[in-house]
């Protein structure tokens, strides 16, 4: 089992940054993959961004080259900056932890809002 914790979320003005962070209960070396969904107002969870244990990256195409995840092993902890932030980036962020990717067993944590409005 993965417990996962994040923080990070807040209110930013349209344009501004937020960092995001997600440290799970145990080293990243044993999680194949973690990543980020998020889930807007009455949308359907999607998926922003992932990381290998390998250290691939993988974007949803309405965050590239404003977004990038990272992975800091040493505090078991993978971030979101968000960069040049949009009113429709407002949602709830998941971090989600798939220790046997491509298993489908997944572990979630419990979500950090995240507004942009002016």
């Amino acid at each position: 089992q993965v417990q996962l914790v994040e923080s990070g979320g807040g209110l930013v003005q349209p344009g501004g940054s937020l960092r995001l962070s997600c440290t799970a209960s145990r080293t990243l070396f044993s999680i194949n993959r973690m990543g980020w969904y998020r889930q807007a107002r009455g949308k359907e969870r999607e998926l922003v961004a992932t990381i290998t244990n390998g250290g691939s990256t993988y974007y949803v195409d309405s965050v590239k080259g404003r977004f990038s995840v990272s992975r800091d092993s040493a505090k078991n902890t993978i971030y979101l900056q968000m960069n040049s932030l949009k009113p429709e980036d407002t949602a709830v962020y998941y971090c989600n932890a798939r220790p046997g990717f491509p298993s489908s067993v997944a572990y979630w944590g419990q979500g950090t809002q995240v507004i942009v409005s002016s």
